[in-house]
């Protein structure tokens, strides 16, 4: 088996390839729910312009009409970094199995300071998909910028939509995104890119309001499956749903939100919620230190330099549901 060796620093542009892969892994941004704005240095002015009352009755003369609006929201991502010590020999034995070709993982790096730097990155990628929606700057846990709902929250412009006492559950998950898709302004409602971001047990929920579970009690022991009542889509229950089907409730597309906390729903367009970073900023640093020459262990010390934030542009438009 090759042995792994040590190596390296990526700065700057150099290593914008390994914090995208440590940052946009999670699957708001890996599946492209909101926009990405790759390039902030330090901070960068969100602009929405609205418009409103523009047609009027033909006359001669030339008469000014209409209302402009401009918006502007700052976007200015917080600089995060990781210092982490690894022992190598946990590694060592899948790293081997990759290298020589014995492993189903074939998207895994070759190398083995790629390969560390990978295991890294999922966890990066892991808090940041927490931190796009409930990160809360400040807070009793360091490492978070603002997300989401913590901005929206804090903005009386937001459309607030009250959660259901108890938690959303099969019986009533169907009422509670009625109650999300009636406070969209009628604006915005047939827009292509309007979304139901929805936490997880949000989403579990409705496949099973939809397979025809609503009925089921949810009181533990007290399950009687002779009270399942529809069998739901083409009388399959649940089996339809693979997890990769796109849900929707009234036309409005569902977009389920790893990162949500449970009962929450927030609906927006794509194109108002943004996420921003540096892939390109010289404050970028992966670096890897194999303290075998320093100490004599075993121990690896991966460094990561990066910067994040999230931003929406025009909080009127948007729906909170907490």
């Amino acid at each position: 088996m090759p042995q792994p060796t040590i190596s390296t620093t990526y700065a700057g542009e150099f290593a914008g390839k390994y914090i995208a892969a440590a940052l946009l892994s999670g699957n708001t941004l890996s599946q492209g729910a909101i926009e990405i704005k790759p390039n902030i240095k330090f901070k960068e002015v969100i602009k929405k312009v609205a418009t409103s009352g523009l047609i009027v009755d033909e006359s001669c003369d030339f008469t000014n009409a209409g209302t402009v609006t401009l918006t502007e929201r700052i976007i200015q991502p917080e600089n995060f970094q990781v210092n982490l010590e690894l022992c190598k020999t946990p590694f060592e034995s899948d790293w081997g199995a990759v290298s020589m070709g014995y492993s189903a993982f074939d998207n895994l790096p070759p190398d083995f300071s790629s390969f560390l730097i990978a295991h890294v990155a999922e966890q990066v990628a892991a808090s940041t998909e927490s931190n796009i929606w409930q990160g809360n700057l400040g807070g009793a846990q360091a490492g978070e910028f603002n997300g989401f709902t913590t901005l929206a929250a804090a903005d009386a412009d937001v459309i607030d939509v009250a959660a259901v006492g108890g938690g959303v559950n099969s019986g009533n998950v169907i009422a509670e995104l009625g109650k999300v898709v009636d406070a969209i302004p009628s604006t915005l409602y047939n827009k292509d890119d309007m979304f139901i971001y929805v936490s997880q047990n949000v989403a579990k929920a409705y496949v099973r309001a939809l397979g025809g579970y609503a009925a089921l009690s949810n009181v533990a022991g007290t399950e009687n499956v002779s009270s399942i009542g529809a069998n739901g889509i083409d009388n399959r229950g649940t089996l339809w749903y693979g997890g990769g089907e796109n849900l929707s409730i009234d036309g409005v597309k569902i977009f389920v939100a790893n990162g949500l906390p449970n009962n929450y729903m927030f609906a927006a367009q794509r194109s108002n919620l943004y996420f921003g970073t540096g892939l390109m900023s010289d404050y970028n640093l992966v670096k890897l230190i194999d303290m075998a020459d320093i100490d004599g262990s075993k121990n690896v010390r991966v460094i990561m330099r990066f910067t994040a934030g999230v931003q929406y542009g025009i909080g009127s438009e948007i729906v909170l549901y907490s």
